[in-house]
């Protein structure tokens, strides 16, 4: 492959590859610092004025998202605090700007930052210091290879022809912070954009930037049951609606078995299911919430009425009345295949081809999904899977821990992007 040069006569992945090196123990470290306090959704105060902080010994010019999430003050007062940020690298190439100001080109790069309600339990020296609080999802990483990513893009600012927005994005564990970014113009006259996950179902070492559907539609459904509740010992005077819920359950797994293409991703999960009062009173009422999960549109929409049929004629066959509710929550994470090409390249030019992964995608959701609505982009998947050293507990768990070798990899590999796209 040829790679770019500049008057320096040294190509971008060169100069990236040996800021890699140079860089690695800082990206480790802020990782690190980030995992010791980590804040929930609509509450990373402290993340972000840490982030603020790192952005201004480098030199970046950035505004705070106006918040609307109540936070308390010491006197006890209810405030409105923003964390999100909107960081710009002004690039310096000839033809960056024309005479209005306008870039030649703006693409966006994006990280998140909140934590998860998960008590940590895995000993690391840097484990948190937030009780029951706990980067469990990867976001300390984020924001540590995206910071590495703008330090080495802040030295490449003179061979960039256009603009890079930064996001560092609140909330997308509670599926809000994405839009409300948005709605502040994070997105206004950005090209295309990119997004990482650190990912412990890919190797460490790899990166996987497949294009087309990677992450799924994240939509919730309840279903309320009304029967009629009587002695335990007389069942024949009621409407047992436990017993109608169970059957619901079992329905709703014959639509993915039996209802649904084996080669179309698919899951219905119940989470929950209520019901009763006394252990010798048969139930008058239950509910169960679950989760759906699809790739498609289409097929969303078609298990959505499914759904709803199976509880009301389940419901109904044994004399119940049901009411069934639906929530809409991200799309799914569909990448453009031009930029996904361009991550591939990117990927081949600071780490070689060995580091190209391919992963089949998940039924996971991310409310990246909802930038991709208005703009092409890709989200890759930085493997960290890696059992020699233990990182081989899943998102989300007590235990979840990194191979913290990859973060470079994820910091030189979202610049290689940037300075790609802009070419």
């Amino acid at each position: 492959m040829t790679e770019r040069t500049d008057n320096s006569g040294l190509a971008a992945a060169e100069l990236i590859r040996e800021m890699g090196a140079r860089y690695e123990d800082e990206i480790i470290a802020l990782r690190r610092h980030f995992h010791q306090h980590p804040e929930v959704g609509a509450h990373e105060v402290e993340t972000s004025k840490y982030v603020r902080e790192q952005l201004d010994a480098l030199g970046v010019s950035y505004r705070l998202v106006e918040g609307h999430r109540p936070y308390p003050e010491q006197d006890g007062r209810d405030t409105f605090i923003g964390t999100g940020i909107i960081a710009t690298i002004r690039g310096e190439a000839p033809g960056a700007y024309d005479a209005d100001g306008k870039p030649a080109k703006r693409i966006a790069l994006r990280t998140d930052m909140d934590a998860l309600h998960v008590t940590e339990r895995t000993e690391l020296e840097f484990a948190s210091q937030n009780e029951g609080i706990m980067h469990a999802c990867g976001h300390d990483c984020h924001m540590a290879m995206m910071l590495g990513a703008v330090r080495m893009l802040m030295e490449l600012r003179g061979r960039l022809r256009g603009e890079v927005r930064v996001i560092f994005q609140p909330a997308e564990e509670i599926s809000i912070g994405a839009r409300d970014m948005i709605a502040a113009g994070a997105l206004e006259g950005v090209d295309a954009i990119y997004g990482a996950h650190i990912w412990s179902e890919v190797d460490a070492g790899v990166i996987s930037c497949e294009a087309g559907p990677r992450m799924a539609f994240t939509d919730w459904f309840r279903i309320d049951i009304e029967g009629v509740s009587a002695h335990g010992s007389m069942p024949h005077k009621g409407v047992d609606a436990i017993v109608i819920a169970a059957e619901i359950v079992d329905a709703l797994q014959v639509i993915v078995s039996r209802r649904t293409s084996p080669f179309e991703p698919v899951v219905i999960t119940v989470g929950e299911i209520h019901g009763g009062t006394a252990r010798n009173v048969m139930a008058g009422s239950a509910y169960l919430t679950g989760t759906l999960r699809t790739w498609h549109s289409s097929v969303r929409d078609r298990l959505i009425d499914r759904i709803e049929r199976v509880a009301g004629k389940t419901s109904h066959a044994f004399g119940a009345e049901v009411r069934f509710s639906f929530e809409e929550g991200n799309p799914s994470v569909v990448n453009d295949p031009a930029c996904s090409e361009a991550a591939r390249k990117a990927v081949e030019e600071v780490l070689g081809e060995g580091a190209i992964g391919l992963y089949e995608g998940t039924l996971a959701g991310e409310d990246y999904a909802e930038y991709l609505q208005h703009v092409p982009g890709v989200f890759v998947f930085v493997g960290t899977n890696n059992p020699d050293i233990g990182a081989v507990h899943p998102q989300h768990s007590c235990y979840y821990t990194v191979d913290e070798s990859v973060l470079v990899k994820g910091s030189m590999v979202a610049a290689q992007w940037a300075c790609d796209m802009l070419e």
